[in-house]
């Protein structure tokens, strides 16, 4: 299966509203986290968790690849350093979650609410169309495509119409990713490479863009008031507002 197709296979179940009772109990994923280590995951790859409140455990020591994550509560839990790689993440719940050095490719994670949570040093590749990072740490994230991995399609993070009003975004790679519409109202974006990204209609009220990178980023009817844009490039970028990097 092709790369497009595999995440049109994703989405589509995403999309679906059908309803079927999760493959495990709460109790049986923390009797499974228990006795887990780091040579022993706990083995969750490929089931199905949908609707579960997981909220508040530690799962560092557990294989969650592909797992059905739809609707799930992981609120508080920690997934620092996970592989979650083709998990379906759609309207999840990650408030104040632990995802620092994450991967997540592959991967629909729309209407998710992961207001909040630490994203810092993930590595994301995922829809993400209306999900609610308000307040999350995504400082030192990798979320750009990667264009030397783009023979089937061009594969970025999509943050349209995203939440991610007062997020920590300092130092995150977000080349070519799309923010059409997205709320960055007093975000940190201090040193961020947003390089190509689609822009247009996104807020930026009081952010911080010193030392950005927004070159060739496309910013038809993007709002700048009292946005810090001390040393931010605007090289090539395309529909600058009155006074915008002149």
């Amino acid at each position: 299966m092709t790369i497009p197709s595999l995440f049109a296979t994703l989405l589509t179940l995403a999309a679906s509203t059908t309803t079927f009772a999760a493959e495990m109990t709460r109790a049986q994923v923390e009797q499974a986290l228990a006795t887990a280590s780091k040579h022993r995951p706990a083995n969750l790859k490929r089931k199905d968790l949908t609707d579960l409140d997981l909220s508040g455990l530690d799962f560092r020591n557990a294989d969650l690849w592909g797992a059905d994550l739809r609707r799930t509560n992981l609120s508080r839990a920690n997934l620092s350093g996970l592989n979650l790689d083709l998990t379906v993440m759609t309207n999840i719940k990650l408030v104040g979650a632990n995802l620092s050095n994450t991967s997540i490719f592959g991967v629909s994670m729309m209407h998710a609410d992961a207001s909040g949570a630490d994203f810092s040093g993930s590595r994301v590749i995922a829809v993400m169309e209306g999900a609610n990072f308000s307040g999350a740490n995504l400082s030192n994230a990798d979320w750009a495509a990667d264009m030397k991995n783009q023979s089937m399609g061009l594969m970025r993070a999509n943050l349209k119409g995203a939440n991610l009003t007062g997020a920590n975004l300092s130092n995150s790679k977000l080349g070519r990713a799309m923010l059409r519409h997205a709320k960055l109202n007093h975000a940190n974006l201090q040193n961020a490479d947003l390089f190509s990204a689609e822009m247009d209609g996104a807020n930026l009220t009081g952010a911080n863009l010193a030392g950005a990178n927004l070159s060739s980023a496309k910013l038809h009817d993007a709002i700048f008031n009292n946005t810090n844009i001390q040393g931010t490039r605007f090289d090539d970028a395309q529909h600058l507002p009155p006074g915008i990097g002149r």
